[in-house]
């Protein structure tokens, strides 16, 4: 039966992509209809999962003694990752019914968004580091193909070029990585990978954990990576949500806390994570609180967020990073949601041209504020107990300075967030024209998601010994929900972070009193708007490619003789080095 529901979790949205496309885009009702059937189906399916996670592969398929095996293992980590995939991406496709409709190539769009559903469930349910790397990039095409689906829009194209090079980048990291794996043990296998990895000699584990931090950094949109995640905002709104939610930036967080066993004794890297983390954190904090795009507010704050999963695996927190990854899969896409409800009613995604709009849209607006409340870690949400959890991990096994940052980081968060719904819902309408609230399809959608912000903390309990009995590597601290709850009440920590939440709060409500202090900010405002300089040096490098490119191509001469003589003369030149070096 496990095998089954695997197969069914994977396989169905592949087989709705293929129905989706064939169907045509004449008949856009019935595609509608199949992508959320599709969808559905595999998210019950991988519900029923949950209950039959275990530590053994499920399906092992022998693919010869250069590929290894393709295994599938439904362990704690991967069955609980590709719960987040499927029910978030399927909310996403019912939010489309509304906010696709009378789009022109909806088939493209649905079979793009199964076929990115399917993948995310195959890589984090991989028990093969070679299977893994292949769904890796499976994720990295659809998200280049969605981010650009209005491909005669050069600005849209532009952003899913950028997201593809970027990604790319970092799955070099993971290949290598992999190699080197295979290269040790003869085997893909990421258990063996796991358990043997402190055997490996020091150079090479340490050159295997970096790659694996690099990738998961390009994938996760974390510094100095971070600058394709805005771009990518050019996509329609649910797959936005898709992509900041539920798949492809969740890849990067996952491999850290897969492979954290591996590689926690390696010299350096524990920091090196907190660093990325942290970095990530405030920054991309401090460029959501100036960005004048709803939407890439948002973004900014993912980069956010996802700096504090990433720091939780640094100072050792497994389980509060992936705790934290659900709840925010659930509030973001709320988040992300109720914005493209807003931006499909006013039809700009401009801040300042908004206003006033929560007495004419009360349903996305009690889902916005809801979706807030759980970014902000604010109580009876989810974000309260997981970015809690979090930070005492922080307090308890990391720096201190660090502690100190990602706590000022809450007070940002509260901050941009109280600025977003009050620049959007209340104050004066700067808009023209009539607006409506949210249709029947998006309502569920958003109702749902809600829903799951306002109760999912309540799983903390099930999930830490879901991962316990799954992942004896990791040693999962494991308590009841309410152990979990009154640990975290009971903190004095805790109410040190909620006051830091709350002044965050009160410098948007004291906004009006503190135009000095504005005035003194301005100049680093301006830098935050402008990307802090990383969109500077991401054009730099993008330069120094293109004119690499095109002195190399003089190297093609067009001559057929001359392309060979060339190949022989590098194929000669390897096989002298490895002769030389073994």
């Amino acid at each position: 039966m496990t095998t089954t529901l695997i197969l069914l979790t994977i396989g169905l949205p592949w087989l709705g992509a293929i129905l989706v496309w064939l169907v045509g885009d004449a008949r856009p009702r019935l595609q509608h209809a199949l992508a959320v059937v599709f969808s559905a189906a595999a998210a019950v399916a991988c519900v029923f999962l949950i209950p039959r996670a275990a530590e053994a592969a499920a399906i092992r398929l022998p693919l010869g003694a250069v590929f290894g095996e393709l295994s599938l293992v439904p362990d704690g980590l991967g069955v609980f990752l590709s719960a987040v995939a499927t029910i978030v991406g399927c909310l996403a496709v019912i939010f489309s019914v509304d906010y696709m409709r009378g789009e022109a190539q909806l088939g493209r769009y649905y079979a793009l968004v199964l076929l990115f559903i399917g993948a995310m469930a195959g890589l984090v349910l991989s028990g093969s580091l070679l299977v893994m790397f292949v769904f890796w990039e499976v994720t990295a095409l659809c998200s280049y193909a969605l981010i650009s689906f209005h491909n005669d829009d050069p600005v849209a194209v532009a952003g899913g070029i950028k997201a593809l090079i970027v990604t790319q980048l970092g799955g070099i990291g993971l290949l290598a990585g992999a190699l080197l794996g295979y290269a040790a043990f003869g085997t893909y296998d990421i258990r063996t990978f796991i358990e043997q990895a402190p055997g490996l000699p020091p150079a090479i584990l340490s050159l295997a954990a970096f790659g694996f931090l690099a990738a998961a950094a390009a994938k996760s949109a974390q510094v100095p990576f971070h600058t394709w995640l805005p771009d990518a905002m050019e996509a329609p709104t649910p797959v936005t949500a898709l992509i900041h939610a539920a798949t492809m930036v969740n890849a990067g967080v996952y491999l850290l806390a897969r492979f954290y066993p591996a590689f926690e004794s390696v010299p350096g890297w524990k920091t090196a994570v907190v660093v990325v983390g942290l970095l990530s954190a405030v920054l991309a904090g401090l460029m959501a609180i100036v960005a004048a795009d709803l939407k890439r507010a948002l973004a900014y704050s993912t980069v956010s967020q996802l700096g504090y999963m990433v720091y939780a695996v640094g100072v050792g927190g497994v389980f509060a990073s992936q705790f934290h990854l659900m709840s925010h899969s659930l509030f973001k896409a709320l988040l992300f949601l109720a914005a493209g409800a807003v931006i499909h009613a006013v039809g700009t995604r401009e801040l300042r041209k908004m206003g006033g709009l929560g007495k004419a849209m009360p349903f996305v607006r009690a889902a916005f504020v809801i979706g807030f409340l759980g970014l902000a870690g604010l109580p009876l949400a989810n974000g309260f107990i997981s970015k809690e959890l979090v930070l005492e991990e922080g307090l308890a096994g990391g720096p201190g300075w660090a502690y100190a940052a990602m706590l000022a980081c809450a007070g940002l968060t509260a901050l941009y967030g109280a600025r977003l719904v009050g620049m959007v819902f209340y104050g004066e309408r700067r808009g023209d024209g009539k607006v409506h609230d949210a249709p029947v399809a998006m309502r569920m959608a958003l109702g749902a998601l809600s829903l799951g912000t306002a109760t999912s903390w309540l799983l903390v309990g099930p999930f830490a010994r879901m991962l316990a009995s799954t992942l004896p590597l990791h040693e999962i601290h494991v308590a009841g929900t309410w152990e979990f709850v009154e640990e975290i009440v009971t903190a004095p920590a805790t109410w040190l972070a909620l006051a830091v939440v709350l002044f965050g709060l009160a410098l948007w409500r004291l906004r009006d009193r503190l135009t000095g202090l504005a005035d003194a900010l301005r100049v680093p405002a301006g830098w935050a708007r402008q990307g802090l300089g990383f969109e500077w040096a991401n054009r730099q490098i993008i330069n120094g490619i293109q004119g690499a490119a095109v002195g190399l191509r003089r190297l093609q001469t067009g001559h057929l003789a001359w392309n060979v003589v060339g190949i022989v003369i590098g194929l000669a030149a390897v096989l002298g080095a490895l002769a030389m070096w073994g």
